[in-house]
């Protein structure tokens, strides 16, 4: 049973709340407007507070290509804003309410905590690299900040990158500041039928090596195999470089084009795992894995009874398959043979439960972990088991 949620109506508020969680040495179970409550471990703890309350821009300069926004805002919101001054975010966040079966739109905070980015990240980056500055509490109620709102290197830690990807274990965002960037004039698809996965990832390779600036290649298998490589830019320029990516091409085949809606339409589908056609009872793995490694994956998956669907020109591979422990373990097993992770995104609870829905760390990189997280949330309250058992 889901138990609802406290949403102070600040970040005074919030750091109040946490403070005196950590005097009590209480769990507190942290999210944004709980759209994401499927993904990873059940979070160990009796009381939920929400970031819901903590909403709106605060800043936005579109000369300066930044936008700061609470970290309880719609990513919908956000992109809305942006869209109206003709620029976007640059990393593709997915919306999440497919995958997850909910109403609710993902939060920034949510966004930013389990660093989610769509197909655009081969090109420009994940998420967690455009931001430039981040608020939050930290597991002793103390408001902290870090980095600014321009972007440049910095010396020690840099909290913002370290949070991202967090998932609420070492602080709670309460204000993002990201670097946006204009949203592109045109875009075009090239479409392509394979005979076989091998013949996709290395159809996508030729792409992205070529130089034609591909910011999206992804793979559907079905009957047919398709895949897709995206060009994104002023017009003129995506007109040019699709009629020279095709003549770089030509040996894999003719190519359907889309230009416009149809293209943009197309790469939100795949942004937010559509054709991975996932059902109620499945659950969803994110499989991380070299290019070349992912026919080797796709046969796994599709021996579980699985579906599939490639992003990243290869190196993402979104698997659908029964909700079952032996799954999982063949997919891990899978992912690392080619020194790939798996992480397992969505499945009852009762799976979550029971298998590590993260690739363990290695022995340094988890003595330094448990270093961070002493330093930032001492008592253990936020998000306690959400990652890992402990942690």
């Amino acid at each position: 049973m889901t138990l609802a949620a406290e949403a102070p109506p600040d970040e005074a508020g919030l750091a109040a709340l946490v403070a005196a969680a950590h005097a009590a040495r209480e769990p507190l179970a942290i999210e944004g407007r709980g759209s994401k409550r499927g993904l990873l471990r059940p979070v160990q703890a009796a009381r939920t507070v929400s970031t819901r309350n903590l909403t709106g821009i605060t800043l936005y300069r579109p000369s300066e290509l930044i936008i700061s926004a609470r970290a309880g805002t719609p990513i919908p919101e956000i992109e809305a804003a942006l869209a109206e001054k003709g620029q976007h975010l640059i990393a593709e966040p997915p919306d999440t309410r497919a995958i997850f079966g909910v109403d609710e739109a993902a939060t920034l905070g949510g966004i930013i905590a389990a660093n989610l980015s769509g197909p655009r990240r081969i090109a420009w980056g994940a998420m967690r690299d455009h931001l430039l500055g981040i608020r939050f509490v930290n597991g002793e109620g103390a408001v902290l900040r870090s980095g600014g709102r321009v972007l440049k290197n910095v010396t020690g830690l840099d909290l913002c990158k370290l949070l991202a990807g967090s998932y609420g274990t070492l602080g709670v965002m309460t204000e993002i500041t990201l670097k946006v960037l204009p949203a592109p004039e045109a875009t075009a698809t090239l479409l392509y039928q394979v005979p076989d996965i091998e013949t996709g990832v290395r159809l996508l390779s030729a792409g992205l090596g070529s130089p034609f600036s591909v910011t999206g290649a992804a793979l559907l298998p079905g009957e047919p195999n398709l895949a897709a490589l995206r060009l994104e830019d002023f017009a003129s320029s995506v007109t040019y470089r699709t009629a020279r990516l095709r003549e770089s091409l030509a040996a894999f085949g003719a190519a359907t084009v889309l230009e416009g809606e149809p293209s943009r339409g197309f790469w939100r589908d795949l942004r937010d795992a559509v054709p991975l056609a996932a059902r109620p009872e499945d659950a969803v793995w994110r499989v991380s894995v070299r290019p070349s490694a992912a026919p080797a994956v796709v046969r796994v998956a599709e021996a579980l009874g699985g579906r599939t669907l490639l992003d990243w020109g290869g190196g993402l591979v979104w698997v659908a398959a029964p909700p079952t422990a032996a799954a999982h373990d063949a997919l891990a097993a899978a992912a690392a043979v080619s020194g790939g992770t798996c992480t397992l995104f969505r499945a009852p609870e009762a799976l979550r439960l029971a298998v590590p829905v993260l690739p363990a760390e290695a022995a340094p990189l988890a003595a330094i972990a448990g270093r961070v997280k002493a330093a930032l949330d001492p008592a253990g309250i936020l998000n306690p088991g959400r990652m890992r058992a402990g942690f």
